[in-house]
């Protein structure tokens, strides 16, 4: 796993979209640009502090999708989806790390860790080639290459 990093297109649109996200009260917490067969998606990922609602998107996507036609800066056709981040989103960026720090987490791995390949445990520290976790019994520093996602773990028992 890697820390994402923009590609020129997803960074252009998390420009343009700050500014409305911040005027209706949610942050963005990803964009992605990426082709599913045949199509191009952007997906603009919204989170709230006490949830994200079918209205916070609608109200995203209104002036996001208004803007996109005025501006045009994809040459390509595309479809355009706001959405929640989700509970069990994954973590991308440094900082969704830093926010998240001392939070429960699934950690899924490529390389088994300590003879894991899944470990649901505490987000301790980062940096940008690893991340230390806490299990039940010890403390674990994994290196981001051994991993193949970290995100939010909700126990839903």
């Amino acid at each position: 796993m890697k820390l994402k990093k923009f590609g020129n297109t997803e960074q252009l649109v998390y420009d343009m979209s700050k500014p409305i996200a911040e005027e209706i009260g949610v942050q963005i917490w990803d964009v992605c640009f990426e082709k599913e067969g045949a199509m191009w998606y952007l997906r603009v990922y919204i989170e709230k502090e006490d949830g994200v609602s079918i209205e916070d998107c609608e109200a995203m996507t209104r002036p996001l999708d208004k803007m996109l036609d005025k501006k045009d800066p994809i040459p390509q056709s595309y479809v355009l989806e706001v959405g929640s981040a989700g509970l069990g989103r994954k973590l991308l960026k440094e900082e969704h790390f830093e926010a998240f720090i001392g939070s429960e987490v699934q950690v899924r791995l490529i390389r088994s860790v300590e003879e894991e390949k899944e470990m649901i445990c505490k987000l301790k520290a980062f940096n940008k080639d690893s991340i230390t976790v806490l299990t039940a019994e010890k403390e674990v520093k994994i290196d981001f290459e051994d991993i193949a996602f970290v995100r939010l773990f909700e126990d839903y028992e």
